[in-house]
């Protein structure tokens, strides 16, 4: 995955897209350090006085959220009026995502919102997709899924986890194939193919589901619509 945006890109463009948070709303809380800046946001605008909701995409977002003092529901007990989360490569309105495993609630929460905001620093911006694609896959399936993947002309590669053996676990309990595909042209012809293969859970090409990019840098932030 893409690494090298400064901290304070980060937290510009995740403070930005909490700035688009008002009071009353059920708000999706995405995964990684960007979106993280965003948990940290509304924790103060809390403190303020603003009324928010937050839906967890992760372990790790809720574990951000208690802390910040975010008061959280699950994901099939509210609807979700805007989601906040980062990417892992932004092209237009088109997004990799998924390199913090979470990518299967991640889009749950994301394409049911009524507004789904990514925020980013420009380090993240390509013209091509290009990052490998993450793919949660159930375990028995990982060898049937890697040869389909090699069909659609990628090379899947099962993400090992780091300071122990053995592979990445989702927090569904399921494996993670990282897939180079080299650049994607067609991103949801290729989509469409992953998610009608046996096995997979959910794939980390978002399609077309955001509504606004937050571009972050160390002078401001751009905002953008696909």
């Amino acid at each position: 995955m893409k690494q090298g945006g400064s901290d304070a890109a980060k937290r510009a463009a995740g403070e930005s897209a909490a700035e688009a948070v008002e009071d009353g709303m059920v708000v999706g809380l995405g995964t990684g350090s960007t979106a993280a800046h965003a948990i940290r946001a509304l924790g103060r605008q809390i403190d303020e006085g603003l009324d928010v909701t937050g839906v967890p995409t992760s372990f790790q977002s809720r574990q951000l959220a208690r802390e910040c003092g975010v008061p959280l529901a699950e994901i099939d007990e509210v609807a979700i009026d805007l989601a906040i989360d980062g990417a892992d490569e932004v092209a237009g309105g088109d997004l990799i995502k998924g390199g913090g495993a979470a990518h299967a609630r991640e889009k749950i929460v994301d394409a049911s919102a009524d507004r789904f905001l990514v925020a980013a620093d420009p380090t993240k911006e390509a013209e091509t997709l290009s990052v490998p694609v993450p793919v949660e896959v159930l375990p028995a399936a990982r060898t049937t899924v890697a040869a389909t993947v090699e069909e659609l002309g990628g090379e899947p590669q099962l993400r090992a986890a780091e300071r122990k053996d053995g592979p990445v676990v989702t927090d569904n309990g399921n494996l993670v194939l990282d897939c180079a595909f080299g650049p994607i042209e067609d991103p949801e012809r290729l989509a469409r193919g992953l998610a009608d293969t046996p096995g997979v859970v959910e794939h980390g090409l978002f399609v077309g589901l955001a509504d606004e990019i937050h571009v972050g840098t160390e002078d401001g932030v751009t905002v953008r619509e696909p």
